[in-house]
């Protein structure tokens, strides 16, 4: 049986973010259905039971009913399906747009190639430290539609690609690209496209931050929508930045005014003070107390085996970058951590093995040479990377993981990092990387 057009809203793809979308607008009183290619999606039954639902396929005569469709980021707006739909006038926009449409909560809005949700969670924690009633959200953890549900006075969201480019004039409080470099170009044809689709989080906006690094962060708007700048240099006034001390301390600072020595947060590395510089400049752009901000910086233990600082054994502080599943990730872990361990003398000790997924990790041995102190390796392609290594890098070998931390411990001195980041995938020893980084918070805390 046909569904009447009149104010029907379709949500194409279900997912996370789809039930949501439905829910929301079931408890709003609208006619919804939804419709999926796959026959049994993720979340088919956390639905009203009575929503009409079309599975198997996208029903393209079911959206070509609807007042308007409700995409979901996992489906791109290229498919024919939703092209007929175009075609016919029928808007199709994001759970982003409803939520921006729906209410006049402000909005800190996150996008970004890199460190999106470390941001996005480092700002939650900023505002929630300075009383403030935070939902926190999006790409990442909750999605959109669910955190109105909370009430809060203030929504904090990371924004994919995917999402923002069925998005219009979001007019974020404050909005930010963090960083960019090629990623989804296959959904996006080039990097034109892809840099279109992440701008679009400056549609509205009231304010914006970007990062001098990267002039592909900065956006085309008016001259009188205010900005502030973050960058691992010398800051100009009252934009966030690095100075430096005699003796090469990175402090975070504001303007000429030096507000944190960065070894004072448990997040390390350059990358990181990158993000806590931006977290600092949409706190301020949202009014935040600089105090609370710096304190929050001074607590934040990071994400979940991203780079997250576990304990200090001895003087040795061990970090779980169990995610860093390819070169490139693990290469970022060990620059950022050994540059900022080098003003002290210190070296990073490092797990490194696993499935290498026919990697070349020839690259990882310069930074090896320059912040090494040595090198456990495991896991089934351990002999494969070993003969990438420079012959002067001191190096082990350990058939379990436990084992892999006790070597760690022998061989690290005071001041010194232990890194699990093993640039390979998990799958020889462990469930997954988020087991592997679970035994590896346990095997560190059992230390002595």
């Amino acid at each position: 049986m046909l569904i009447q057009r009149g104010g029907l809203k379709v949500v194409a793809g279900l997912g996370i973010s789809g039930v949501a979308s439905v829910n929301y607008f079931y408890r709003k009183g609208y006619q919804v259905a939804v419709t999926d290619s796959r026959t049994l999606p993720p979340g088919h039954d956390k639905i009203p039971q009575d929503v009409v639902s079309s599975f198997g396929k996208l029903d393209e005569e079911l959206l070509l009913q609807a007042e308007e469709i409700i995409l979901s980021p996992g489906l791109a707006p290229q498919l024919p399906e939703i092209q007929a739909a175009i075609a016919k006038g029928i808007p199709v926009i994001s759970d982003i747009q409803v939520l921006h449409r729906d209410c006049k909560i402000p909005i800190v809005a996150i996008t970004g190639s890199n460190a999106k949700s470390t941001v996005t969670t480092l700002v939650g924690e900023m505002a929630k430290n300075a009383g403030k009633k935070v939902a926190v959200g999006g790409n990442l953890g909750r999605p959109a539609l669910d955190l109105l549900e909370d009430h809060p006075e203030l929504i904090v969201l990371e924004l994919s690609s995917f999402q923002l480019e069925t998005t219009t004039n979001l007019g974020a409080q404050v909005a930010v690209v963090l960083n960019m470099s090629e990623d989804h170009l296959d959904r996006h044809g080039d990097m034109v496209g892809y840099h279109a689709a992440k701008h679009r989080i400056f549609q509205g906006c009231k304010s914006f931050v970007f990062n001098r690094d990267d002039g592909l962060t900065r956006p085309l708007v008016a001259d009188q929508i205010p900005s502030i700048s973050f960058g691992l240099n010398a800051p100009d006034l009252k934009q966030y930045g690095i100075l430096r001390d005699a003796q090469g301390h990175m402090f975070l600072a504001r303007g000429t005014e030096r507000l944190l020595d960065s070894s004072a947060m448990y997040i390390q590395g350059s990358h990181n003070i990158a993000n806590a510089l931006a977290c600092l400049a949409l706190g301020e752009s949202i009014g935040l107390p600089l105090d609370v901000m710096l304190d929050t910086l001074k607590h934040f233990k990071g994400l979940q085996h991203r780079c997250q600082y576990v304990d200090e054994k001895q003087g040795v502080r061990y970090y779980d970058d169990s995610k860093g599943t390819n070169v490139g990730a693990t290469l970022a872990a060990i620059n950022g951590l050994g540059q900022a361990l080098a003003p002290k003398h210190a070296k990073v000790v490092l797990i490194l093995g696993g499935q290498g997924k026919g990697q070349d990790f020839s690259p990882l041995s310069a930074a090896l040479v320059n912040y090494a102190r040595h090198v456990v390796l495991i896991g089934t392609d351990a002999t494969l990377i070993e003969a990438t290594l420079d012959q002067t890098i001191s190096r082990s070998h350990a058939v379990t993981l436990q084992e892999a931390v006790t070597q760690c411990q022998q061989q690290a001195q005071a001041g010194d990092a232990v890194l699990l980041s093993p640039a390979c995938a998990s799958f020889d020893m462990f469930k997954s990387y988020n087991d592997r980084g679970q035994q590896f918070v346990q095997y560190v805390h059992n230390l002595t």
